[in-house]
């Protein structure tokens, strides 16, 4: 669409200018009464006409907001309507300051969508890749409830939360796939450049090599010899396992998994508990039923396998069941925070039973990274060891059986 450079008239009597997308001049004077501002001239600005683009033209990687993005973009809807600006005024300010590309084309079509008399929720509705089901649903509920800033300032809330969550859980998995992929550079330098020097010096012996020496030489030879297939099936198996975690069934198989993992997995289970917890908290408060608040949560908690537990305790509470008895059968909580539900649902008070669980899980997510580092250690510093032992003793003992035949 083309287009406009306006000049109109605020309510306070102020000129005011800026330009419009549109498909002609009579559909920027209806959005700008709308608006609540009265035009004095609107004209085609230079250039308006939007270029069809070249066939190199094309976004090989599209731009979708990042957390930092949506974070910022509900904390300024929140200040907006909390100062009473219209949604329409309030997203024409943003999208021309919204540095994501993406977000601004959002934006752009739900303006169009107000405009047009679509509800909010609805409109961005159209844009699930960038507004999840749990923040549509808050924003109907803003829209019923005529307390539309609530609904904003619950949800950048959450979000600051969330991201915190998501920054601990990266933080638990960073140190050891760090180390895991530090030792198996070395393993592969050692293979392919340390033990092949000593192959000539071990040859000029003419005594039998120890089981140890043998087993290193030909692991070596090995990976010289066929380090192209070597890296090719490195290649396909991570290709393969890939696109199988990237399949419904495969990521339900690889987020159970994570939950089971040494150490960590702990860590993510606690930190996606926590963020249930609060998505939950924050849909009970925000008035919805039970059944539509575990709909949402369940995609809120980025977890298939988890999403699943949660669907099943929805199915249950549909055949008649309690939400403590369902959250039982699942078997994702333990007795104390069980107790707390039921607690909750027995006082009516379940949004800040919840919260007091998602804060609870949080403390103990921010405890156990904290100790991660020294519940790591001493299994890393055993592998490395191992791995030292086995060079050594592969390498060193013939040196030694030379020497002892040497002084004999």
């Amino acid at each position: 669409m083309p287009n406009y450079r306006y000049t109109a008239i605020d309510e306070k009597g102020a000129t005011v200018s800026g330009e419009l997308k549109s498909a002609n001049a009579d559909a920027v004077v209806d959005q700008l009464l709308n608006m609540g501002v009265t035009p004095t001239d609107v004209q085609l600005s230079a250039g308006g006409q939007k270029s069809s683009g070249s066939p190199l033209d094309i976004e090989l990687i599209p731009d979708w907001p990042k957390d930092d993005d949506l974070i910022l973009f509900t904390r300024q809807m929140y200040t907006l309507t909390k100062s009473g600006v219209s949604l329409v005024r309030a997203f024409q300010g943003l999208s021309e300051s919204t540095p994501n590309k993406k977000l601004c084309e959002a934006m752009a079509q739900i303006i169009e969508d107000l405009q047009s008399g679509r509800d909010l929720s609805a409109a961005m509705g159209e844009h699930s890749k960038i507004f999840n089901q749990l923040y549509l649903r808050i924003i109907r509920m803003g829209e019923e409830t005529g307390r539309m800033d609530e609904s904003f300032k619950q949800l950048y809330m959450y979000m600051e939360v969330d991201k915190e969550t998501r920054k601990q859980i990266k933080s638990a998995l960073r140190y050891p796939t760090f180390v895991i992929i530090a030792i198996s550079i070395a393993m592969v330098i050692v293979n392919i450049y340390v033990i092949p020097s000593f192959k000539s010096m071990f040859a000029q012996f003419g005594s039998d090599l120890p089981m140890m020496t043998k087993v290193l030489l030909s692991t070596s030879d090995f990976t010289q010899k066929y380090i192209g297939y070597i890296i090719l099936v490195v290649f396909f198996a991570v290709y393969s396992f890939k696109k199988y975690i990237n399949s419904k069934s495969g990521r339900i198989w690889w987020d159970e998994k994570r939950l089971n993992f040494p150490i960590v997995g702990n860590i993510i289970n606690r930190a996606s508990l926590a963020r249930y917890a609060r998505a939950f908290s924050m849909g009970s408060r925000a008035g919805l039923p039970v059944i539509q608040t575990l709909s949402a949560v369940a995609e809120a908690v980025d977890n298939a396998f988890m999403e699943k537990k949660i669907n099943a305790m929805r199915d249950g509470i549909e055949r008649g069941e309690s939400l403590t008895q369902s959250a039982y059968a699942s078997g994702m909580f333990t007795p104390l925070v069980l107790q707390m539900m039921s607690v909750g649902e027995e006082t009516g008070g379940m949004d800040e039973m919840m919260q007091e669980v998602a804060e609870f899980y949080e403390r103990e997510v921010e405890y156990d990274v904290k100790g991660l580092s020294s519940a790591i250690e001493p299994i890393l510093l055993t592998v490395i060891g191992g791995m030292v032992l086995v060079l050594a003793l592969g390498i060193f003992m013939p040196m030694w059986s030379l020497g002892k035949a040497a002084m004999k």
